[in-house]
C-alpha cells in the first residue's frame, strides 16, 4: 500500500514545515471498488453490516496491521478490489489508497479478512 492520496500528501507537507496539521488520532480501513490518489477510495460499501476497521500499525520503517482486520458482511455487496485509509470510521479524510493483491467478491453474508501483517504501509 503505498499511494498517499492528495490530501495526505498536503498533511504530510504541512507537517514536514512545522505547521501542526493535526495529524489523525486513529486510522480506520475501508474497501471500495476503485481507488485514486486524488479521489481517495471509491465505491466503499453502505450498509449490509459493512463497516471500516480501526487498524493499529506496527513496525520501523514499513508500517503493516498488528491484528487481523475483519469486514462482516450480512448481504451481497458485489467485488471489492481496493483498500484505503482514512482518519475516521466514517467520513473523514482519505489517507491512502491500494488495490489489494486479490480482488474479493461479496456475494452474501460472509466476512472478509485481512490477517495482520497483510496490510503494509512503506515508507518509499
Amino acid at each position: 500500500m503505498s499511494d498517499l492520496t492528495d490530501y495526505a500528501r498536503n498533511l504530510l507537507a504541512r507537517a514536514v514545515c512545522a505547521r501542526a496539521p493535526g495529524l489523525p488520532s486513529a486510522v480506520y480501513a475501508a474497501l471500495g471498488t476503485a481507488g485514486t490518489a486524488a479521489a481517495g477510495l471509491t465505491g466503499e460499501p453502505v450498509g449490509n453490516g459493512y463497516a471500516r476497521q480501526r487498524v493499529t500499525f506496527t513496525g520501523t520503517g514499513a508500517q503493516s496491521n498488528a491484528e487481523a482486520l475483519r469486514f462482516v458482511f450480512s448481504a451481497s455487496t458485489g467485488t471489492l478490489g481496493y483498500v484505503g485509509l482514512y482518519d475516521a470510521a466514517t467520513g473523514g479524510n482519505p489517507l491512502l489508497v491500494s488495490p489489494l493483491n486479490t480482488a474479493v467478491a461479496v456475494t452474501g453474508a460472509g466476512t472478509v479478512t485481512i490477517a495482520a501483517s497483510g496490510l503494509v504501509v512503506n515508507p518509499t
